[in-house]
């Protein structure tokens, strides 16, 4: 890539090349956000929708084709809400995102469990699993509420992205997690149970009991390596629009979040980033519940300064 940059095999000039390349690293640079406000006006838009950075990107990336001006990463969205110093965003927009954090959190923090005795890791799990050929291998995680007081847990199927939820009434221990997750099997043929990765949370510290009553193999992911399960992940991250992290969750059971049905049979998952990015849904009652969690507590020093609706002139085509 450096010698098809300056001029190939055969125009290129090592003095040349480094000159260039010192003038591109030079900082500050425009932000891409900063120095286009059409697509700092659309990335604004779709983030009251409460769509998130991810969507955004690959709707951006499908709408406008090759017309790099229109295009624009996650993680330079991401940058832009929660970096001081690329601020194109108004950095109230953090609370429209799934997780509403006003900061980022960071990536490297020190391990503080204890390790789970009889782990198998997952370098050690079939070849089959990774390609997603065959269906029956699962991924897991749990989903924590207000305060770590309640959890529900995800099963996400790596092949299909079927999706099943755990009720955890009695708490995210790993008796309570084993039992759990020894119930919702039931519901499937067993031909659709061959194994489940997880992380190496303690709720799964009873899994070598759980694999002896079932015959179901458990994995576990490496340290801090969420994208080992990226299904999963991706899922939650979904969920967490509807169980958020200031709220129980766990505490309903057949009644939908918000007052939606919810079938009476689980049905695939039909929420991923490719299907949500093909067809949006621009509804008005998105955005005011965007702008009813931007806008400040009564009495406080920025109540004038409060966000107003933002009605777009017309529905983009999609």
């Amino acid at each position: 890539r450096e010698v098809n940059r300056n001029g190939g095999r055969e125009a290129y000039k090592p003095v040349s090349a480094q000159d260039r390349a010192f003038l591109r690293a030079r900082r500050p640079k425009p932000t891409k956000l900063g120095s286009n406000p059409e697509l700092c006006q659309r990335v604004i838009e779709d983030l009251e929708d409460l769509w998130s950075p991810e969507q955004i990107a690959r709707r951006l990336a499908t709408e406008f084709g090759d017309d790099e001006t229109m295009r624009v990463s996650h993680e330079t969205i991401y940058k832009s809400i929660y970096v001081q110093g690329r601020g194109s965003l108004r950095k109230e927009l953090a609370a429209c995102l799934r997780t509403g954090r006003a900061r980022r959190r960071p990536q490297g923090r020190p391990q503080r469990r204890g390790k789970i005795p009889g782990m198998v890791m997952i370098s050690e799990r079939p070849a089959e699993v990774a390609d997603r050929a065959v269906p029956g291998h699962w991924e897991g995680d749990l989903i924590i509420g207000k305060n770590g007081k309640s959890a529900i847990g995800t099963l996400v199927e790596r092949a299909t992205r079927y999706v099943l939820l755990l009720y955890l009434p009695d708490g995210r221990e790993a008796e309570a997690v084993r039992d759990a997750m020894t119930e919702i099997i039931k519901t499937l043929p067993d031909h659709l149970w061959k194994s489940i990765t997880w992380d190496q949370g303690s709720e799964m510290a009873q899994h070598h009991r759980f694999s002896v009553d079932t015959g179901i193999d458990i994995y576990f992911c490496d340290p801090h390596s969420p994208w080992q399960r990226g299904s999963n992940e991706n899922t939650n991250g979904l969920l967490r629009q509807y169980f958020q992290r200031h709220r129980p969750v766990g505490t309903r059971t057949r009644q939908a979040p918000r007052g939606r049905p919810i079938p009476q049979q689980p049905t695939p998952s039909n929420t991923r980033l490719e299907e949500t990015s093909r067809s949006p849904r621009r509804t008005p009652h998105r955005r005011e519940r965007c702008n009813h969690r931007l806008r400040p507590p009564p009495g406080s020093a920025h109540a004038s300064h409060q966000l107003q609706p933002v009605v777009s002139p017309q529905v983009r085509q999609t």
